[in-house]
């Protein structure tokens, strides 16, 4: 009998430390293989078949599809350059240039995977759509407030997330390539 509990209280000891390092793993993001370019991140093998345990996980827990390597890479921001979350109240700028692609869109969600609704439906923009400097470069003002010019409204959340997708592009087929990469520059503006 005693050994019969012993071994049910070590295989209980094993469930939640196991589950509770895969939660853990998932909630923080410490799946292997990341790509980390300043405040962006990314898992550019989620959508292929080399993708590990813990980006499966995620994909099943999210629901969402990932890009395929060869299509392109998703990166995601939760945090400004200085490490500040992402706040709905404040006025954050997304501005600079992207990495080489055919095209790119930069979406707003909330920390849930859902897009963040607001009253005039804009969740987003396209490299085709968005207005650029004459240098080629770009400033998308994100806010609670109306802003002239590229303005991407945060709907009244308290937190979230920006995915910028690059579709048709090199980076993330090497790591190393990757890092080289200058990727937008998200700096909170104002919080009141």
């Amino acid at each position: 009998m005693r050994l019969l509990l012993g071994s049910l209280f070590v295989f209980v000891i094993a469930t939640i430390v196991g589950l509770g390092g895969t939660y853990l793993a998932l909630e923080r993001g410490a799946a292997f293989g990341s790509l980390s370019i300043g405040t962006w991140k990314s898992w550019p093998k989620s959508g292929t078949v080399d993708a590990d345990p813990y980006a499966r996980a995620d994909i099943a827990r999210s629901g969402q599809l990932p890009i395929a390597l060869g299509d392109g890479v998703a990166f995601f921001a939760r945090a400004d350059d200085d490490g500040r979350p992402l706040s709905g109240r404040c006025d954050v700028v997304v501005s600079g240039m992207t990495p080489t692609s055919r095209f790119w869109t930069l979406t707003l969600y909330t920390p849930s995977g859902q897009l963040a609704a607001n009253a005039i439906g804009r969740f987003g923009f396209t490299s085709q759509e968005v207005v650029r400097r004459a240098d080629g470069s770009f400033s998308i003002a994100i806010g609670p407030r109306v802003t002239a010019g590229n303005w991407l409204p945060t709907g009244g959340v308290d937190r979230y997330v920006l995915y910028l997708r690059l579709y048709d592009t090199a980076v993330g087929v090497s790591t190393g390539a990757g890092r080289e990469v200058v990727m937008p520059i998200v700096k909170t503006a104002s919080c009141p």
